[in-house]
């Protein structure tokens, strides 16, 4: 049972997953909070929309909520006159409540960024809808928000599941098919990619490419079910989805084919090795940065703390159903003898989550096996950064 609680006025506010896959709110007395019989459902389970958090007031109550792919905060009157969205005034964003003491009040502040807006904190007075800009990220150098473009999209995978993609351009650059796009995702452990401003991403941006996040199963951005179909044996869909979400945009002539990046890390990592066994030729170059590309050997080996716990995600190899298939898609497992694209492997010497020697004999693996000339680099650091 997973829950969270908050307090207003005189009772609980619940958030919680007890017959509720994607989350609902219950209310309880504190006299009778102890007894789950006496909670009342305020906000019911919907196949449509994850409940991530909530905060109670007197007279309010906010929640964070994942709907269509997106992070949204949703704002209801505890008496029933208003249950709504706040407004956005992009397509593709991220926004979250933000930090609130005060119980008695019909303002509250809330956060908002896209993949071309800086955080900003935003207050709003629920009565009248009138909002203010509190405070916003500053970014060095003469950065205009202005000056780029974000937007979003659904691209259908093989199996008619509509995946969303956020993608970010410079507003100089053309959606025709002439720009480079770099593509990156992770899609494991309900991990979901938002679509946040980064400032590594600007300098992509000044430079005519387009910045891509697909966002594939085995992440939660679409609701827990969005995690289950891309998890134990239902990963290939993770990897899949990325496949078919690089070829919708070079097919739909929206993103050079021939110049068309791959990254990803950990178990995105995972991610990149497993797509370039399936579609190298969709890619020009791959980042795989800390790659977890031998699943079969490390999840074997029981002495590495963080194993037995990853059971969940991946699967037990000691049952024969979920050994062959890890092994039907482990990178390391099916390297083979083909044309690969040019590749930067990064790692750490000390990493405590993937082991320098995965990617290395990885590394080796595709040296000896590929049938290119293309750049195969890997970088050992230290510690991983």
């Amino acid at each position: 049972h997973e829950y969270s609680v908050d307090h207003a006025n005189g009772r609980f506010f619940i958030r919680t997953n007890w017959q509720a896959e994607n989350f609902r709110v219950m209310t309880a007395e504190l006299e009778t909070s102890g007894d789950k019989t006496t909670w009342k459902e305020l906000i019911p389970n919907r196949d449509d929309a994850m409940v991530s958090n909530i905060q109670a007031f007197d007279d309010w109550l906010v929640i964070g909520e994942r709907k269509e792919g997106l992070r949204k905060v949703r704002v209801m009157a505890l008496d029933g006159s208003v249950d709504r969205y706040l407004d956005a005034d992009a397509a593709s964003y991220v926004m979250w409540p933000g930090t609130n003491v005060n119980t008695d009040t019909q303002k509250i502040r809330y956060g908002y960024s896209s993949l071309v807006t800086p955080s900003q904190t935003w207050e709003i007075d629920l009565q009248t809808g009138e909002t203010e800009l509190l405070k916003a990220e500053r970014v060095l150098g003469d950065f205009n928000s202005d000056n780029y473009r974000s937007d979003r999209m659904m691209v259908e995978a093989r199996d008619g599941t509509l995946v969303p993609v956020s993608f970010a351009r410079h507003k100089d650059t053309a959606l025709d098919g002439s720009a480079p796009a770099l593509v990156y995702a992770y899609g494991s452990y309900g991990s979901s990619t938002d679509p946040w401003f980064r400032n590594s991403v600007v300098s992509l941006l000044d430079r005519g490419f387009i910045y891509v996040i697909a966002h594939i199963r085995g992440g939660q951005e679409m609701g827990r079910k969005w995690y289950e179909q891309g998890r134990l044996m239902n990963k290939i869909n993770t990897f899949t989805d990325y496949v078919d979400v690089t070829a919708g945009l070079q097919k739909q002539g929206m993103i050079d084919p021939a110049r068309t990046y791959a990254m990803g890390g950990s178990a995105g990592g995972l991610l990149m090795g497993a797509v370039i066994n399936l579609a190298p030729e969709l890619y020009h170059g791959v980042i795989a940065a800390v790659p977890f590309v031998d699943v079969v050997t490390t999840m074997l080996d029981e002495s590495i703390p963080l194993t037995t716990n990853e059971w969940n995600e991946w699967g037990d190899p000691h049952e024969q159903e979920a050994f062959n298939y890890m092994l039907s898609y482990s990178p390391y497992d099916n390297v083979k003898q083909q044309a690969y694209p040019n590749l930067m492997v990064t790692t750490g010497l000390h990493d405590s989550q993937v082991q320098y020697f995965e990617p290395a004999k990885w590394v080796a693996k595709l040296r000896e096996y590929r049938t290119d000339e293309n750049r195969l680099i890997m970088k050992l650091s230290l510690i991983h950064i």
